[in-house]
C-alpha cells in the first residue's frame, strides 16, 4: 500500500515523506493490510487446509493406487493456498499437510518399486522372439484348430541381432600385447659378473680359537675316532664267527633300550663306510647288510665308485624296526665313557 503519496508543485518539486522520495517499488500494495487484517479470509484458508489434510487420510487407499492421480490435485491445492498464507496458523496446517502427503508419496514410490520389481517369463520370451524376427506360419488357424500349437521360424541371424543389442551390456576384452616388448628368439647376451676383490684381514678382524675349545676340539674328535674303532672291531668279531652269515644293517646299529645310541651308532658307522673300512649291500630279500672290509678288498674299495646317501630314523620307524627284527639285545653295547 502506498502510503502518503504527493503531488508535484509548480517547481516541480515532490515533497519527501518518511523518508522516501519516488520510491514507489519498495511500498507495500494497495490492500494487503486489509487482506491481513481479514478473519472471514484466514478462517476461510484454514478451512481448506483441513479439508485437504481430512481428504488425504480418508482416502489413503485410493491415492496409493498406481493409476490414481488425485495426490497430484490435492500438492496442486496446496500450492495455490500456500500463496495466501500470512499467518503461523496457516503456516502450521501446511506443514501438517506437507508431512501426511510426504508419508503417502513415499508408501507409494516403495508400492511402485515392489510392481516394477516383478518379472514375468512368458512376457520376456514373446518379446524376446518379436525382437529376434519370429516367422509365424502362414497356417497357423488351421493347426489351432486340429489342436497343434503355433510355431514359428527363427532367421538366421537371430541370435546375432540379440548379441548385437547385449554387446553394449558388457566391457570388451582387451586386446592382447607384450607388456615387455616382443619376443626374441635369441637369449640376452649375459652381464659380465664384476668379482669383488676380498679385503685381506686386519688384525683386529683375526680372532683366534681360545686354547680351551681347541682342547675340547680335539678331545671329541679323539673320542669320535676311538668310537668309530670300537664299533669297527665290533663288526670285524662278528664277522669273524661267521664269515658266511650276513650282518643285518638294522641289527647292528639298533639298541633297543636307547634311542639316542641308535643314532649315535648310526653316526659312527657312516665313518667306515665313507673312510672304506666297511661296506653295505642288499640281501636277497632287499635288506641292507654290513660287513668289513678285509686286506685284499681294500684296493677293490679305492679303485671302486662309492655312492652315498642319507639314512633317517625317527622314534616310530626305531619302535617298528626293534618289532619287525625282534631285537632283544644290542650288538655295539654302550661305552661306559659315554655313559653319565
Amino acid at each position: 500500500m502506498r502510503r502518503g503519496g504527493g503531488k508535484r508543485g509548480s517547481g516541480g518539486a515532490t515533497p519527501r515523506q518518511n523518508g522516501n522520495a519516488g520510491r514507489d517499488e519498495d511500498v507495500m500494495p494497495a490492500g494487503g493490510l486489509e487482506e491481513e487484517d481479514d478473519p472471514a479470509l484466514r478462517r476461510e484458508i484454514r478451512t481448506k487446509y483441513r479439508e485437504l489434510i481430512n481428504s488425504v487420510q480418508e482416502d489413503r487407499e485410493q491415492m496409493l493406487s498406481p493409476a490414481n492421480n488425485k495426490l497430484t490435485e490435492v500438492l496442486e491445492e496446496a500450492n495455490k493456498l500456500f500463496k495466501d498464507v500470512r499467518q503461523a496458523r496457516e503456516a502450521a496446517l501446511d506443514t501438517q499437510l506437507l508431512v501426511v502427503t510426504a508419508d503417502l508419496c513415499k508408501e507409494k514410490a516403495s508400492q511402485l518399486f515392489v510392481e516394477g520389481s516383478a518379472f514375468d517369463p512368458s512376457a520376456f520370451a514373446e518379446h524376446l522372439l518379436n525382437f529376434m524376427g519370429l516367422n509365424r506360419l502362414e497356417n497357423e488357424d488351421e493347426d489351432e484348430e486340429n489342436g497343434v500349437a503355433a510355431d514359428g521360424y527363427l532367421p538366421q541371424d537371430a541370435w546375432h541381432r540379440v548379441a548385437k543389442r547385449a554387446q553394449c551390456c558388457f566391457k570388451t576384452a582387451p586386446t592382447f600385447h607384450y607388456m615387455m616388448g616382443s619376443f626374441l628368439a635369441e637369449p640376452p647376451p649375459p652381464k659380465q659378473r664384476v668379482e669383488r676383490q676380498r679385503k685381506a684381514p686386519t688384525k683386529e678382524t683375526q680372532r683366534t680359537m681360545p686354547a680351551q675349545l681347541k682342547q675340547m676340539e680335539e678331545s671329541h674328535q679323539e673320542a669320535t675316532e676311538k668310537e668309530v674303532e670300537r664299533i669297527l672291531g665290533f663288526l670285524t668279531s662278528y664277522h669273524a664267527e661267521d664269515p658266511t652269515s650276513p650282518i643285518s644293517y638294522y641289527e647292528f646299529v639298533i639298541d633297543p633300550t636307547s634311542f639316542s645310541h641308535t643314532v649315535e651308532n648310526m653316526f659312527h658307522t657312516s665313518f667306515l663306510l665313507r673312510d672304506g673300512m666297511a661296506r653295505m649291500y642288499l640281501d636277497a630279500n632287499k635288506l641292507p647288510c654290513i660287513a668289513p672290509v678285509t686286506s685284499g678288498e681294500t684296493d677293490k674299495a679305492e679303485s671302486a665308485i662309492r655312492k652315498q646317501c642319507i639314512m633317517s630314523i625317527s622314534m616310530q620307524s626305531w619302535k617298528d624296526l626293534i618289532e619287525a627284527f625282534e631285537i632283544t639285545a644290542p650288538m655295539i653295547p654302550a661305552n661306559s665313557q659315554n655313559v653319565e
